[in-house]
């Protein structure tokens, strides 16, 4: 346990921001799921595909997941939506 004041403070703000982090991965493996069984449904539609590959952009951009992940995951959800059509 910390005792100077600054490294306190630094314990409660990275609690605070892995909890962040952890709520953003969980909102993004959701959107991903959901968008998975859609395809397997064969209800996909292009909105559900475009607001997935959003989802995935801005994680990217925040640093959530690598670049390079989430134009894997992006390239997989399309092609799986245009192979269900």
């Amino acid at each position: 346990m910390p005792n100077i004041k600054s490294a306190k403070k630094r314990v409660l703000v990275t609690e605070s921001k892995n909890a962040a982090n952890k709520m953003k991965k969980s909102e993004l493996r959701t959107q991903l799921k959901t968008a998975k069984n859609a395809v397997a449904a064969g209800e996909i539609s292009e909105d559900l595909v475009k607001k997935t590959q959003k989802k995935l952009d801005q994680a990217a951009a925040k640093g959530h997941i690598s670049k390079q992940a989430a134009a894997r995951n992006k390239s997989r959800l399309a092609k799986a939506a245009n192979a269900a059509k």
